[in-house]
């Protein structure tokens, strides 16, 4: 029987947020990827000093963008109200720049939910729960009509590795076809940044991720 990599969630029960939260704390290369979208965030103008999360999750990246990218106000994006609660103590020294906003991603729209209109829009290991491909690039092409001209996407998320062996849950696609639907959603300069903790042969659902960059 072939192995299948995936990973069964529910985000919705607050005992299941808090235990997820505590096993994800993050490595050194999940720290080399927040860097990498801290290093971008840096390096581009802000003008509306905004940054949207997509999957704030229990706030491990929110707190390293805080404590790195000044003057900014950020706002967390997620379906689960529980991680709202995990993350909100998490980043209680910075509640006067936080904003949450209770979306589901999978629904049309959703981009006219967020408080304003953000110079970047990024996120970690979430989008593969969707589900889809197709979810995948519904939020793309939302993320484009959220962003300000010029705005960056800034998506790290687990991926499905070339030439792998393994059958993998639908939301984990490869490297190229995340480039591919970023240039379907209409983003410019489209690349991914870096690729860490790579494995083919023996993947597991905590390995296999990249980071994607595209300019709206």
């Amino acid at each position: 029987m072939t192995k299948k990599i995936e990973a069964l969630h529910n985000f919705h029960d607050q005992d299941f947020a808090q235990g997820w939260a505590d096993r994800f704390v993050p490595t050194p290369p999940r720290q080399e990827l927040f860097t990498t979208i801290i290093d971008q965030l840096n390096q581009h103008p802000l003008p509306n000093k905004h940054v949207a999360e997509l999957g704030i999750g229990p706030g491990y990246l929110a707190l390293e963008v805080l404590q790195r990218v000044p003057d900014i106000t950020y706002e967390g994006v997620d379906f689960s109200a529980a991680m709202f609660k995990i993350a909100d103590e998490r980043l209680a020294d910075y509640r006067a720049q936080v904003t949450y906003t209770q979306i589901d991603l999978t629904k049309d729209g959703w981009h006219q939910q967020l408080s304003k209109m953000p110079d970047a829009i990024i996120s970690t290991w979430a989008l593969h729960d969707l589900g889809s491909e197709a979810y995948i690039l519904s939020v793309y092409e939302h993320a484009k009509l959220a962003l300000l001209e010029g705005g960056l996407l800034l998506n790290g998320d687990f991926i499905k590795p070339d030439k792998t062996e393994y059958e993998y849950e639908a939301g984990r696609i490869s490297i190229q076809r995340h480039i591919e639907l970023l240039q379907q959603a209409g983003f410019g300069d489209v690349q991914c940044l870096v690729y860490l903790e790579p494995d083919a042969e023996n993947p597991t659902t905590a390995n296999n991720y990249a980071v994607f960059l595209g300019r709206a």
